[in-house]
């Protein structure tokens, strides 16, 4: 940012600090207010910043400040997904807490971010506060007496002193007469361009380490570093295995795949954003799961193109991987149709996958049935673990109403390790043996497909089903149709001849 442009932002923010309005009256109740302030974060937050706190505070944001106000050396690591408040409360609401209680808890914060800019923009929101917030002025008077956030340094009049510094910049030396810093936070100091790099990482965080925590008195005082996860070795990533270190991880869907910020957000909203961005970046930006894109399948590799008469494939096969629960916390559900042709291609003419229920998983089969208008035979198949009797009353209740039923069968065939399998595609794509429906291209299903492929990797917790559903459908094609010529091994990473 220009110096024109951090001043039009401390303008805005002071702005909207002036503007806050307090419905409690200042001279009234003051003490209570004051002793109820101290013990109660939450109530903390929505009196004296009612705008900032116009959703409750989760817990985790609760259990983060009392973590913070219990251990006066700390070593804490706050993973929290993007949208989750994290440098709100970390570099903001919680140092302002910290500096109310009765005994004081810090003398030196030093705020730390990817820049210099970065750092400064989080001491000019602390000083707006400090100096603009009339009822906390009134409660407290923390006013900014010395220095500026301009100049990435300020001191209250009651001794508290405030520094910005940018990663890697030379902090030796700090201090405010006898004080050290005793109170660092590490506010988002991972940049993509810089995860590119791990030489660059490495001295990063042998920065933070040696000359930052260095600056403290032998490690007196507490350290807070806050941020995503953004690649699986980025300064958070290495500085989370250091020994003695309180962590903790925010995603925005828990382990039961319900909003951990319930009281902000909805399972719509969070599956809403997902379909929009993206399944990698919703795992980088909001599971703090980074993905390295085409591990294994690269972009590169998906080829569009045109479909043959359906009449013209060799056989057709449409399979399906199920889930049996139909809320979006759960598995997807994919259904592929493929045909291979005479040649040895393999034809991805219809992609179905969504976090949806067993129902329109039903439709998605008559669908494809609606598609072929009976030119060729289709076998259908699904996993017959999955094919159990809720399942096919599903199916029969659809085809009564329809007129008619989907002859799905069971796939028996035991099935070797996943990943083993869905790797093994990998030749088929790399040499051109596998190609996408060009008029499905911007379909839902073919979208997550190709998303699910892209961040396919060892070890991954994303969602793999549509990859497993081609799978299964390249297999059956493949043992129908074998060929001297055209052989596809499960569990190898080449190839004879196509």
């Amino acid at each position: 940012m220009t110096s024109k442009e951090l001043q039009k932002r401390w303008k805005a923010r002071v702005d909207e600090v002036q503007n806050r309005f307090f419905s409690l009256d200042p001279e009234k109740d003051g003490s209570v207010r004051i002793n109820k302030a101290r013990k109660d974060y939450a109530y903390f937050v929505e009196t004296y910043f009612p705008d900032l706190a116009n959703k409750k505070c989760g817990k985790f944001q609760l259990d983060a400040a009392k973590y913070l106000l219990k251990n006066k050396r700390a070593r804490a690591v706050f993973e929290w997904a993007r949208g989750h408040a994290k440098s709100t409360h970390i570099s903001l609401l919680i140092p302002l807490w910290l500096m109310i209680q009765e005994n004081r808890q810090f003398n030196m914060m030093v705020l730390v971010s990817k820049s210099e800019d970065a750092a400064v923009r989080l001491l000019s929101d602390l000083q707006a506060e400090l100096q603009y917030n009339e009822l906390f002025k009134h409660d407290f008077g923390h006013l900014p007496q010395l220095g500026s956030w301009e100049e990435g340094e300020f001191r209250t009049v009651t001794g508290f002193t405030f520094v910005a510094l940018g990663r890697g910049q030379s902090p030796r030396g700090l201090k405010d007469r006898s004080n050290r810093p005793d109170y660092l936070v590490i506010d988002d100091i991972d940049d993509d361009e810089m995860c590119r790099n791990e030489d660059r990482i490495n001295k990063a965080l042998d920065w933070v380490l040696t000359a930052l925590m260095g600056t403290m008195a032998m490690g007196r005082g507490r350290v807070a570093f806050v941020g995503n996860r953004i690649h699986k070795k980025s300064i958070l990533a290495k500085f989370v295995k250091r020994p003695n270190i309180y962590h903790t991880i925010i995603n925005a869907l828990d382990k039961n795949g319900n909003p951990s910020w319930k009281e902000n957000y909805t399972p719509e909203e969070i599956a809403e954003i997902r379909a929009t961005i993206g399944e990698r970046a919703f795992q980088k930006e909001y599971m703090n799961n980074p993905l390295e894109e085409g591990t294994i399948f690269q972009e590169k590799y998906f080829r569009f193109g045109k479909m043959l008469p359906l009449k013209k494939y060799v056989a057709l096969v449409c399979y399906t991987d199920p889930s049996f629960k139909s809320s979006t916390k759960n598995d997807y559900k994919a259904t592929m149709l493929l045909g291979k042709t005479k040649e040895g291609y393999y034809h991805l003419l219809k992609a179905y996958a969504d976090q949806t229920t067993i129902t329109n998983m039903v439709e998605w089969h008559y669908d494809i049935d609606d598609y072929s208008k009976g030119s060729r035979p289709i076998m259908y198949y699904m996993e017959a673990n999955f094919l159990q009797d809720l399942l096919l009353d599903e199916f029969k209740t659809y085809g009564e109403d329809v007129g008619h039923q989907i002859p799905i069968r069971g796939d028996k065939r035991k099935k070797p390790d996943k990943f083993a399998r869905v790797e093994a595609l990998q030749p088929l794509f790399e040499r051109g043996f596998i190609i996408f429906n060009e008029k499905e291209k911007e379909s839902q299903g073919m979208r997550i497909l190709i998303e699910q492929l892209l961040a396919f990797q060892k070890g991954s917790k994303i969602h793999d089903d549509a990859p497993d559903a081609l799978e299964g459908g390249i297999f059956l094609l493949q043992k129908r149709t074998a060929t001297k010529s055209n052989t596809y091994r499960v569990g190898r990473t080449s190839q004879r001849k196509y």
